[in-house]
């Protein structure tokens, strides 16, 4: 039966690929064919339920797995959001953007299952034999856990890297962050200016020294408010000119306020 569904995805995507290919289609679409989306999620069901059986490790029936649904929502809304103009493979932009909507349908259904029986999800595939969606959907979140941890190390140790330049470790980051929000936010509008401005902060890097005066000006803020918070407001800089999301959450970056010293 699978097979018989997955030859029809074969079928389908032939079809199209001997008229338009599906980035043209995306963009007769984005000038108001309205029909032309249906038609085209309709032909493309099969491909959806392909990459969400690949997904869930099993075959999703169409017919009543909410998982499809997910998905097959996921693939309407890549629609919406692909850019013929990207360069990019339509079919991959999508198998993307549905993959995130079930992780996050998962990740909600994760949080009732303490409630529920482990065994309530047990159910028979198509050689009788019993399995357990809810093994999947663990293995996964396990997986995501550890993709986090993994990235969250490397940032660390790229950002290391980075501070090292300015004899400045990440261990001293805690210690040197203010204990005060509104502190904490004057000075974040301070590295945010100096991310801001090109020569100062090429001036940083080439130096290795804080143009104190320029930020002083810029900022109307004291010298001495500058000075005294040196390694933090370069190491929030660093974080704002570069790309690491998870130090942004470590670090409470929100967003700066400007005016006056804020008790420092």
């Amino acid at each position: 039966m699978f097979k018989r569904f997955l030859r029809r995805s074969t079928a389908a995507e032939a079809a199209h690929d001997e008229r338009l290919a599906p980035e043209q289609i995306i963009k007769r679409i984005h000038d108001g064919d309205d029909q032309l989306r249906e038609k085209f999620i309709s032909d493309y069901k099969p491909y959806v339920a392909k990459v969400t059986s690949g997904f869930c490790k099993r075959f999703v029936d169409p017919t009543r797995d909410d998982e499809f649904s997910v998905a097959l929502t996921a693939f309407n809304e890549a629609i919406t959001q692909f850019s013929p103009e990207s360069g990019r493979s339509f079919l991959s932009f999508a198998e993307t953007v549905m993959r995130r909507r079930l992780i996050d349908y998962v990740r909600k259904e994760q949080r009732h299952l303490k409630t529920v029986p482990y065994t309530a999800f047990d159910q028979q595939d198509e050689e009788d034999q019993i399995y357990n969606p809810l093994d999947t959907k663990l293995a996964m979140n396990a997986y995501q856990l550890k993709q986090d941890g993994d990235d969250r190390r490397l940032e660390i140790e790229e950002y290391s890297k980075e501070l090292q330049q300015f004899q400045i470790s990440f261990m001293e980051l805690a210690e040197c962050s203010p204990k005060h929000a509104d502190s904490r936010l004057l000075l974040q509008g301070i590295a945010q200016t100096l991310a801001g401005q090109r020569e100062l902060f090429a001036q940083l890097y080439v130096t290795g020294k804080l143009p104190v005066k320029d930020l002083t000006e810029l900022c109307g803020v004291s010298r001495k408010t500058v000075e005294r918070n040196r390694k933090y407001i370069i190491a929030i800089s660093l974080i704002l000119n570069g790309t690491y999301p998870y130090l942004s959450d470590y670090l409470n970056i929100s967003i700066p306020m400007q005016g006056k010293e804020a008790g420092l």
